[in-house]
């Protein structure tokens, strides 16, 4: 984890250092091991290192090439580089002494613009190309990394890895983009180029950007390359390269001079990630993984479903490494918020942001600068609900039954009800669109235009609860439609679909989240799930791969074999992690909440209808376990609220672009 800022003067006007030195004061959290300035007549590109890799301890950046007009600044771990610095030409130099920036350099010169789909990683970079006059970036695959940018066209261009650097350059305006904090409120995610800041953009995941004197271009690069049934021969054949794949995703990701660790809930995800990564530790002979784990005994006892340690213990007890339990009973939900707000550069809308800050907190204390997390690996290797409609579009009924008879069977839940699974997730689905347009036509109905009734019940529950003139002069609700139009077409094939949700915009937000967030304590968060070689196989696996003989995610679980213990691999639930996020909220932060609601109702009122959240915060008073929706619209209230403070208040005087 690193910080890069670049100035460019689109007019030809010289940039002075002293902004550019201003802006990576703003980032000296992001690493203190080191820090670079390189101005070049019109343009400043600037850079603070922290030190992860083996290879970024000799890195210096901002870096100019030797044998061409370039200069590079990028906060970037690469995972092919073996791949890579055969095809680049490295001549007498060591694979150990070539930089991740080299490599991403040297592909430009190669490649051009094109370099940007050849790498495999978690990366953003700037690239300054004199003789072109021409900036061109790139962003990874699924966004963990990021920057945020502002562009005067004809006049200048400013980027840098969080948005409050770019406001030591008086030229950037700091003014509301009331419309996305109205998307922040419902739970609306799908806009990924809008930040809280008018003019403030970021790039999406999986996007490059070029920016000259005559314009700004922004494209995404690129697509899955086996969206159709990829074939072995047998299960067996299936499960060995899901294996090889995972663990080379895993073992990519364990670069680093320092301590390694991860994140340990007991799940299937994080479990399996724990167990490969101490195995290659172990061959390798490092030190042993340390695994963070945020445990509950007092609200276990209230609801046992919110228990992992059985998990988690089996995990420890399987493999070889250091476990830091974290007692996260007497967690106050807005710990910190201050403080986790500045780093986010946003309000947060995570309810369990508090726990991730205690894991980091925790691992940052026993210098782990890598944390590997198993975030949302059901999205890349999906529960296989889509092999049900498969079968009864193919016609296989007979094995559609068999297999949602065993799956009500072997996984137990309302979710997996027999009419459920036959109908909702088997039959309907197969419907061709077209003879669900022809009944429409025939019954005299007209296809339904989107109805708030669709929405999920957090979002319908948000969207009534803002305030209505609010909401109607930024078109609150048909900014949600457009957004999920715009990234979730209809008609489109299941795997097409699988993809468009991995791309969900929710999940660079989260990871934006995740990221600035544990830079308060130096660590880098990686996430495996998130291989951009993992998700294109995952896409490829024809549907009985993913739902077989009953169990979903079956590949995933086959694959294991050997890797994790049988309790964990075969688990049927999940936690209910939720529970710990409502009592502690009622528990320890009501001081927090009656203060925004009843002390301070004027900062928000604009915003959301304060009768509302009040009604909401007593019928979530009488009984903190029964509801959903509402402590998650009070969360989000009492985030805006904390944020609107430090958002709109004074800055001191900024330094104009000459």
């Amino acid at each position: 984890m690193s910080a890069i800022a670049v100035i460019v003067n689109l007019n030809n006007r010289p940039v002075v250092e002293y902004d550019m030195q201003r802006m990576l004061d703003t980032l000296e959290h992001r690493g203190t091991d080191d820090l670079g300035i390189r101005t070049e007549g019109n343009v400043a590109m600037g850079h603070r290192m922290r030190w992860v890799t083996p290879e970024s301890i000799q890195e210096q950046l901002p870096m100019a090439s030797s044998e061409s007009s370039l200069i590079i600044t990028c906060d970037a771990r690469i995972d092919n580089r073996r791949e890579l610095i055969g095809q680049l030409n490295f001549v007498n130099k060591a694979d150990k002494q070539i930089a991740d920036s080299e490599i991403i350099l040297r592909a430009y010169e190669k490649w051009g613009e094109d370099c940007v789909g050849k790498l495999l990683g978690d990366f953003v970079f700037a690239i300054w190309d004199i003789r072109a006059q021409k900036l061109f970036c790139g962003r990874d695959s699924m966004g963990v990394k990021h920057f945020y940018f502002y562009h005067q066209p004809g006049k200048f261009f400013v980027l840098a890895s969080e948005i409050k650097a770019l406001f030591s350059v008086e030229d950037v305006p700091k003014e509301l983009n009331e419309a996305h904090i109205g998307d922040i409120l419902i739970l609306n995610y799908n806009d990924k180029e809008a930040t809280p800041y008018k003019g403030i953009k970021r790039v999406p995941a999986n996007n490059a950007l070029a920016v000259d004197r005559n314009g700004l271009r922004m494209w995404q690069y690129w697509r899955p390359t086996r969206v159709h049934p990829r074939l072995f021969k047998s299960d067996r054949e299936y499960e060995e390269e899901f294996r090889e794949i995972f663990t080379e995703a895993v073992g990519c990701r364990l670069r680093s001079s320092y301590a390694v660790g991860s994140m340990l809930s007991g799940g299937l995800d994080s479990s399996a990630i724990s167990c490969v990564a101490s195995r290659h530790l172990s061959k390798a002979g490092k030190p042993a993984l340390e695994t963070f784990s945020a445990v509950f005994p007092s609200i276990a006892e209230i609801d046992s479903r919110i228990d992992e340690r059985q998990f988690i213990d089996s995990v420890v007890r399987h493999i070889d490494c250091v476990p830091n339990a974290v007692i996260a009973d007497d967690f106050n939900p807005f710990v910190d918020r201050e403080k986790m707000q500045w780093h986010a550069d946003h309000p947060i809308g995570v309810p369990n942001v508090f726990m991730d800050w205690a894991l980091f907190k925790a691992a940052g204390q026993k210098d782990v600068r890598v944390l590997l997390s198993g975030f949302d690996g059901d999205s890349t290797v999906s529960y296989g609900y889509e092999a049900l409609a498969d079968m009864a579009r193919r016609g296989n009924w007979l094995r559609m039954v068999k297999d949602a008879v065993s799956l009500n069977k072997n996984m137990p839940c309302r979710q997996h009800g027999l009419k459920k699974l036959l109908w909702n997730r088997g039959f309907e689905p197969a419907v061709p669109e077209v003879l669900r347009q022809a009944k429409r036509v025939l019954g005299g109905r007209p296809r339904k235009l989107p109805d708030v009734n669709i929405l999920p019940a957090a979002h319908r529950f948000s969207l009534a609860s803002i305030n209505p003139a609010f909401s109607e002069s930024n078109d609150v609700e048909g900014r949600y439609f457009d957004t999920v139009r715009a990234n979730h077409p209809e008609e489109t094939d299941v795997l097409t679909d699988s993809w468009n949700g991995l791309c969900n915009g929710l999940f660079s937000f989260a990871l934006e989240t995740f990221e600035k967030t544990s830079a308060a304590f130096a660590v880098e968060p990686r996430f495996p799930f998130f291989d951009r070689r993992l998700i294109e196989f995952c896409l490829s696996l024809p549907p009985k791969q993913r739902l077989n003989q009953g169990w979903t995610r079956s590949i995933f679980r086959r694959a294991m074999t050997g890797i994790l213990p049988a309790e964990v691999q075969w688990r049927t639930d999940k936690a209910n992690i939720g529970l710990s996020f409502k009592i502690n909220l009622l528990k320890y932060a009501r001081q927090d909440i009656e203060g925004t609601i009843f002390e301070h109702p004027a900062r928000l009122q604009k915003y959301v209808d304060i009768g509302r959240l009040t009604s909401a915060y007593r019928r979530f008073e009488s009984d903190p376990t029964k509801f959903e929706s509402e402590p998650m619209f009070i969360m989000s209230s009492v985030y805006l609220s904390t944020w609107l403070k430090s958002a709109i208040k004074s800055e001191p005087a900024r330094r104009a672009i000459p």
